[in-house]
């Protein structure tokens, strides 16, 4: 029997790609914007239909260290042609690099880029209802001022916590007292948050990974410090009294009542009993 032969053909012609510094996702067409293509994959020249794999779905979560990258200035904000809502950012630092699809917390929630111009040095991500409903994004106009920071990398350094950019409720800022160059800051949140917060532990407030300092449970509130360095970085410095931040509990915490509400530990308890009788 004659071995049969066959090749894979290589083209040189390698797909130009014009440079532009304006980048737009658009539904209705395919464009090699949204993926950044894979440089071996456009060297090879198919002849026919690829064969189709099927795979599980694997969903991937965006993790941020809660270490504000720079601080952004909205510049549009309000309903999109599709029907949805769009939130245009001017900023510099987070777009090095960016790519459609990208996700950048904007005061600690977790959005998508749908949009960048690196001339105008800004961005625009989609807001849904939701969005608005769970975080305090609906307060935000023309001028406002925002923490933001980029997804992390392999290579990023853990130096605040594991921030979801997953927005669990808003608190309202109770009182700003200085005492030296500090800042000490309380805020009020919902009972049902109150719980996972706990003295010398971590929340993300408008995505700035801080220390709790106190818990006061008879005013439902909780405060933390910030120090000079920190006042310069963040948005909470600018904000007053009376207005919302965006809180984000530590998921240590809801993993821990998600385990003794199901009955896991009793369970294992109950087994480590048996095995001493």
């Amino acid at each position: 029997m004659a071995a049969s032969s066959f090749s894979v053909t290589l083209t040189t012609k390698i797909p130009k790609i014009t440079s532009s510094t304006h980048h737009k996702s658009h539904n209705s067409q395919i464009t090699h914007l949204r993926f950044k293509p894979s440089p071996i994959r456009t060297l090879l020249h198919f002849t026919h239909k690829p064969i189709s794999l099927r795979t599980n779905a694997v969903s991937v979560q965006c993790l941020f260290t809660g270490l504000v990258e720079e601080i952004g200035t909205v510049k549009q904000i309000g309903a999109s042609p599709d029907g949805g809502f769009d939130l245009k950012v001017n900023a510099k630092t987070v777009l090095d690099g960016v790519n459609l699809g990208d996700s950048i917390a904007v005061n600690g929630t977790c959005l998508t880029v749908t949009e960048f111009d690196t001339k105008a040095s800004d961005f625009t991500v989609g807001l849904a209802p939701e969005t608005l409903r769970k975080t305090s994004l609906s307060e935000l106009e023309a001028g406002s001022q925002v923490n933001l920071e980029r997804a992390v990398t392999p290579v990023t350094r853990m130096g605040g916590h594991f921030v979801q950019g997953h927005v669990d409720g808003t608190g309202e800022i109770v009182s700003m007292v200085p005492e030296g160059d500090s800042l000490w800051v309380k805020v009020r949140v919902e009972k049902e948050l109150l719980k996972y917060i706990v003295p010398k532990g971590f929340i993300a407030v408008d995505g700035t990974s801080l220390t709790v300092v106190d818990v006061f449970d008879d005013e439902v509130c909780f405060n933390f410090m910030l120090v000079a360095y920190t006042q310069e970085k963040i948005v909470v410095p600018l904000k007053k009294v009376g207005q919302k931040v965006n809180l984000e509990v530590d998921i240590l915490g809801k993993y821990v009542e998600r385990l003794l509400s199901s009955g896991f530990v009793s369970s294992i308890a109950a087994k480590v009993d048996a095995l001493k009788l």
